[in-house]
């Protein structure tokens, strides 16, 4: 584990671990994940979709676990839904149909999210490990919980087209995911 200076502290880097190099071009299963607009959620169906996977948010009083900084990748789950959100409209810009955050929590928890950060695009519950281990995700235990390392995955019509993993500076994810997405439609 490295540490970097972020702000007024320092943040555990996650290094490439090369769990995820074969995931490109793979094609996602055809699995159900709760979205937290109620409805249920197959990644194989549809066109270009964003998904962002983060380990988890903090509840809005107690905050984050004991140690949780300290943990490479951890840190920055609400910052990076926040950025997604504050991108949502350039997003569809360039073509982007659908996006979803995706983690291990359950989806009563995650509305609580997606309400207090103002989210226009659902949250998706993989609290089975359904989609996690279909596509052996790279994941890590904490707390008894088990987490999805944060990654994005780029899926066009149910295949996966690019990752970007790890996630370093969770707030720029939003930000990359952009720049590629531009240069790929040039």
């Amino acid at each position: 584990m490295t540490e970097q200076e972020f702000g007024s502290g320092h943040l555990a880097v996650q290094e490439d671990d090369w769990k995820t190099g074969y995931l490109s071009g793979l094609q996602i299963p055809s699995i159900g994940l709760a979205a937290t607009d109620g409805s249920t959620v197959d990644l194989a169906e549809g066109s270009l979709t964003v998904v962002y996977a983060y380990p988890r948010t903090s509840p809005a009083i107690g905050g984050a676990l004991e140690g949780w900084d300290t943990i490479p990748g951890a840190r920055g789950c609400t910052p990076q839904s926040c950025a997604f959100r504050d991108h949502f409209a350039e997003l569809k810009g360039v073509g982007v149909e659908r996006l979803f955050g995706l983690s291990t929590q359950a989806t009563d928890y995650q509305k609580e999210v997606a309400e207090r950060l103002h989210l226009p695009f659902p949250l998706l519950s993989d609290s089975l490990l359904d989609l996690s281990r279909a596509l052996e995700l790279p994941l890590f235990e904490v707390g008894g919980m088990t987490l999805i390392k944060r990654l994005t995955l780029i899926i066009d019509n149910g295949r996966v087209e690019h990752v970007f993993y790890p996630v370093f500076l969770p707030e720029r994810n939003a930000s990359d995911v952009m720049a590629w997405l531009s240069s790929r439609n040039t």
